[in-house]
C-alpha cells in the first residue's frame, strides 16, 4: 500500500514513538491519555468500567482513574445519554460508549434533538463537547439487530460531526481530536477492525476532523470509501493494478464534515468514481457523495458515479450469506472495471 497523502497535524515538532498495536488498543491508549491530560474528560456506558467494555476498549481505565471518571451505567441508553448531555452542558467532556450502534435508535432524541441542537438553540451559550463512541458493521453471526451501519442517519443531522476511522493510527488520532472538539461527535468504530494491527505514532498525534487520507494514488478511477471497506478496496486495487488499471483510493475518514476538496480534485483527475461503503445502498452515504460529485464535478465525469453498498435487506445471520450481502473484493473489482467500460 502506498501512503500518498495523510493530512495529519502532529501537534508537536518532536517525532513521537511508533508502536505496533491493535485498533482496540489504540482506542484504549487514546482514552487513557485524554483522561490523564484533561480532568474534565469522563467515560461512561454499559460495562465500560469493571468489565472493560464488551470489546475491551475501556479495559483497566476504571482501575486507573476510578469510578467517578469511568462510570458503569444502567442498561438505559436513553437515561445515560441524557446524563451525558447534561454533563457536557455543565463543563465536562463525556465520552459515552453505546455498545452497538443499533442501540442508538432508542436514544436518538438525546443525540439529534438535544446534543446536536442545543448549541444552536442557545445562540452558542451552551457548548456540547461530547463524544458518542459506538461500533457498527457486520461480522459473521451478528445478524440484523447488531450489525447495521447507520452513518447516513447521523451525517444527515446538522450539528453532529461523524467520524469513521479505518486504521489503528486513525482510531488513536481521530479519537483524540473528537474528545478535544467542542462539538458533539458520533465516533463510529467497526467491530471487524478491533483486532487489526498497525503502527501508531503516540503522544500528540492528532488527525484533524474533516481531513481525508489518500491511501493509494491512481489515475484511471477514484474509489471513495471508509471504515472496514478500506482494506477490501485496497485489495481490489492491488488486483486491478496487475492488469494495468490504476485506482486511486481515498479513505474519507470524516463523513461530516467531508473533505470535499480532496474528493473533487481526485474525480476531476480520473474522470471516473465509485463509492463503496457497508451501509445499505438505498439512501446510504454514497448517495450524498454521488449528488455532490454530480453537482460540482459533472463536466469532468466520463461515466456515471458508481455506488456500492449492502443489499437492501436486514443483515442475515448465516455467515454463508455475507459474501452476497456485503461488497466483496470481487464485486468491487467488477464495479471498478465496469465504470471504465
Amino acid at each position: 500500500m502506498q501512503q500518498v497523502r495523510d493530512k495529519v497535524d502532529t501537534g508537536s515538532s518532536v517525532a513521537a514513538a511508533v508502536h505496533e498495536m491493535t485498533y482496540a488498543q489504540a482506542l484504549n491508549r487514546a482514552l487513557a491519555e485524554e483522561l490523564e491530560r484533561d480532568p474534565s474528560v469522563i467515560v461512561m456506558g454499559e460495562d465500560v468500567g469493571a468489565y472493560g467494555g464488551v470489546f475491551g476498549v475501556t479495559r483497566d481505565l476504571q482501575a486507573r482513574f476510578g469510578p467517578r471518571r469511568v462510570l458503569d451505567t444502567p442498561i438505559s441508553e436513553t437515561g445515560f445519554l441524557g446524563c451525558a448531555v447534561g454533563a457536557a452542558m455543565c463543563g465536562l467532556r463525556p465520552v459515552v460508549e453505546i455498545m452497538f450502534v443499533d442501540f442508538t435508535l432508542v436514544c436518538m432524541d438525546q443525540i439529534v434533538n438535544q446534543a446536536a441542537k442545543l448549541p444552536f438553540l442557545t445562540g452558542g451559550q451552551v457548548r456540547m463537547p461530547i463524544v458518542f463512541r459506538t461500533q457498527q458493521g457486520a461480522r459473521p453471526g451478528t445478524a440484523a439487530q447488531h450489525s447495521q451501519c447507520l452513518e447516513a442517519l447521523f451525517a444527515h443531522v446538522p450539528g453532529l460531526r461523524v467520524l469513521a476511522p479505518a486504521t489503528p493510527a486513525d482510531a488513536y488520532g481521530m479519537l483524540k481530536a473528537a474528545i478535544r472538539s467542542d462539538d458533539p461527535v458520533v465516533y463510529l468504530e467497526h467491530k471487524a477492525l478491533y483486532a487489526t494491527v498497525g503502527p501508531v505514532r503516540l503522544s500528540e498525534y492528532i488527525v484533524p476532523i474533516g481531513m481525508s487520507n489518500t491511501v493509494r494514488s491512481g489515475s484511471h478511477v477514484t474509489a471513495l470509501t471508509y471504515s472496514a471497506m478500506v482494506p477490501v478496496v485496497l485489495s481490489a486495487a492491488d488486483a486491478l493494478a496487475e492488469d494495468g488499471i490504476s485506482v486511486e483510493v481515498i479513505d474519507l475518514r470524516s463523513l461530516a464534515p467531508l473533505d470535499e476538496a480532496a474528493v473533487l480534485e481526485s474525480v476531476k483527475r480520473t474522470g471516473h468514481v465509485v463509492v463503496i461503503h457497508e451501509g445499505w445502498r438505498r439512501g446510504g452515504y454514497g448517495a450524498e457523495l454521488a449528488g455532490l460529485i454530480q453537482e460540482l464535478a459533472f463536466d469532468w465525469l466520463d461515466a456515471p458515479v458508481g455506488r456500492m453498498g449492502a443489499r437492501d435487506v436486514p443483515k442475515p445471520f448465516s455467515p454463508v450469506f455475507d459474501s452476497v450481502y456485503l461488497p466483496t473484493k470481487d464485486s468491487v473489482i467488477s464495479a471498478l472495471r465496469s465504470t471504465l467500460c
